[in-house]
């Protein structure tokens, strides 16, 4: 069975009555060089165990699972389990996991599946869950890449420079962990059904050290957040109002420290300003 068929596709789910959600942000290829292209950038190989979300009806989960020696796929949607029983049920290397990837711990499922596995995410990430996915995939620290197809629009946003209208505190969380590649786009017309905007397939590897030292890593976010909740403020009253638990004239005792105008705003300081400010903030608590 060709998946990336529109006219077997459609058969398909007529056979199991399977219906689009538009809720779930349902778009199933259509274009068969897309998922060979994302399956051979994920570095999937013999001695890998890939992580896939949302397999929808198990295009891309078949690529994987010719070159990854396991495949765990997870699915929200029970109503596509008669399609994935009929278009993966004979892969012997392909796991589903039926819940949602968001409350589930990533960390704990890779250690009971991967064993000696080297852990990657390969996935068509849902529009509207991308940002907590992802900062998920990072937070359980176990996997060795993430390439991922998301919204193109989110992809300008991890790959954005600072002083750029794209550049915010997901930027910055996701680059202090991790080195972004942007690999390709995907037009509207690659799936079914067509999606308003292009899609972009990133690439993730997380860097075996920060870009930066940082005293106080908790307290860096604090301030990256607080920084940006009001983007339009200088960084003076921006830190001032949302940086619960210091002072106005500490904020603006660490933005001199740090060298850092303090009429500048948050989306023109990099990781490593922010790393300065919070060690600025971490030595005057610290007298």
């Amino acid at each position: 069975m060709r998946l990336t068929s529109p006219a077997e596709l459609k058969a398909l789910l007529e056979r199991h009555g399977f219906r689009f959600s538009k809720a779930l942000g349902q778009n199933f290829l259509i274009e068969p060089s897309v998922p060979r292209r994302i399956a051979e950038a994920s570095g999937a190989d013999e001695n890998t165990l890939a992580l896939e979300v949302g397999p929808g009806v198990g295009c891309l989960t078949s690529e994987l699972a010719r070159r990854a020696k396991k495949v765990v796929a997870i699915e929200l949607d029970n109503a596509l389990r008669g399609v994935l029983d009929e278009t993966l049920g004979g892969l012997e290397n392909v796991e589903i996991v039926w819940g949602d990837a968001a409350k589930l711990d990533l960390a704990a499922l890779v250690r009971e599946r991967a064993g000696a596995l080297r852990p990657v995410v390969c996935a068509n990430l849902p529009y509207s869950v991308t940002t907590p996915l992802l900062a998920a995939f990072i937070e359980a620290g176990c996997f060795e890449r993430m390439t991922v197809m998301i919204q193109r629009e989110v992809a300008q946003r991890l790959a954005a420079a600072p002083g750029t209208k794209d550049y915010g505190a997901f930027t910055v969380f996701v680059n202090w962990h991790c080195e972004v590649k942007r690999l390709f786009d995907v037009p509207p017309e690659c799936f079914m059904p067509r999606p308003r905007v292009t899609s972009s397939v990133v690439a993730l590897t997380p860097r075996a050290e920060p870009p930066c030292a940082v005293r106080d890593e908790a307290l860096m976010f604090r301030c990256v957040r607080a920084a940006f909740s009001q983007r339009r403020k200088t960084l003076s009253n921006a830190l001032s109002n949302g940086l619960g638990g210091f002072e106005r004239a500490e904020v603006l005792a660490a933005l001199d420290a740090a060298g850092i105008d303090p009429r500048s705003r948050g989306e023109t300081l990099s990781g490593a300003d922010f790393a300065r400010l919070s060690d600025a903030l971490a030595s005057l608590r610290a007298k």
